[in-house]
């Protein structure tokens, strides 16, 4: 009876073939969890509400004649009406122009700060997790202590620079300080990986160690950082709006929804309007895309308690 040919670490060497078939695995189940999110109402109600915003935010200027910039002395913290269909705020300008572009710049930050620091994660977590030795030990001394620094303290002593940078400074900023955690985990998983037969076969070929963790470990991990990056957006957008909250995000003239909740939390009680319309603009979007990183952790996981679609 003919046996498979080895070497003397007991590497299969048909390892091509077992890498083949390991891809062909992945790729079976990539469809097998696109098969199940469709067929979640979650993920298509909050893939319908996040597209309807982003859309509502780059094309809603065009059918609307109030700019942001645009002040009405004779309407100044008036109430909705037909001239100004959310109101405006104390200074004339019209509140439903404010939200369009505060959310389009939220949803640039979020949709840009999210997916970077996950990425980030992806590649440091990987390099410490299959180098191991001093890399490993290296990477994870920084990464504790990273989490231990207050990141607020930090972003106090860069404002300046932050401030030249306005919307690049801030995605910088949120995706360099919320990748931390999830790089632990992706160094977890990549020590793992290390060890499996076809990360073992293929630096047995002689695959460089970059290339076997873009083509192996990293995708080996693809639902993990796919779930990481859509909620990663939902903190990217509650970081901008904290940041811009107290005055160290988005800076005059430009607005973003944490600008809108500052400028008008005063008036909440008083001139409801001002505050409730960018309020509600946030929560509905956290909402969307919470339910598209609900129907991806429902799809890789159908047995968790939350999958009763």
């Amino acid at each position: 009876m003919a046996t498979q040919p080895v070497d003397e670490i007991g590497i299969d060497l048909t390892a091509p073939e077992q890498v083949s078939t390991d891809r062909e695995r992945r790729a079976s189940r990539g469809m097998l969890i696109w098969l199940r999110m469709r067929r979640s109402p979650r993920f298509w109600i909050g893939i319908g509400i996040v597209g309807l915003m982003a859309l509502w935010a780059i094309f809603g200027p065009l059918f609307y004649p109030w700019k942001p910039n645009v002040q009405d002395l004779f309407n100044t913290a008036s109430p909705p009406s037909a001239d100004h269909w959310l109101g405006t705020d104390a200074v004339g300008n019209d509140m439903y122009a404010l939200v369009m572009a505060g959310l389009r710049t939220s949803l640039i930050i979020g949709l840009v700060a999210g997916p970077a620091a996950t990425l980030i994660a992806a590649v440091v977590g990987s390099l410490a997790g299959y180098l191991g030795g001093r890399v490993d030990a290296v990477i994870s001394w920084f990464i504790n202590l990273m989490l231990v620094i207050p990141s607020f303290f930090i972003l106090i002593m860069i404002t300046p620079v932050l401030n030249h940078l306005i919307i690049p400074g801030l995605i910088f900023f949120i995706a360099g300080f919320g990748w931390m955690v999830m790089g632990q985990v992706v160094r977890g998983q990549a020590r793992s990986l290390r060890q499996r037969d076809f990360v073992r076969a293929a630096r047995y070929m002689g695959i460089g160690t970059f290339e076997i963790i873009r083509r192996h470990i990293i995708p080996s991990m693809a639902s993990l950082l796919i779930i990481d990056a859509t909620l990663g957006v939902v903190a990217a957008v509650l970081s901008e709006t904290a940041l811009s909250y107290f005055g160290f995000g988005i800076q005059p003239p430009r607005t973003s929804i944490g600008t809108l909740l500052a400028n008008n939390t005063q008036a909440a009680t008083v001139q409801p309007w001002m505050f409730l319309a960018p309020a509600v603009v946030l929560v509905v979007l956290l909402f969307g895309v919470s339910l598209v990183g609900e129907a991806l952790r429902d799809a890789l996981d159908p047995t968790s308690g939350a999958a009763r679609d």
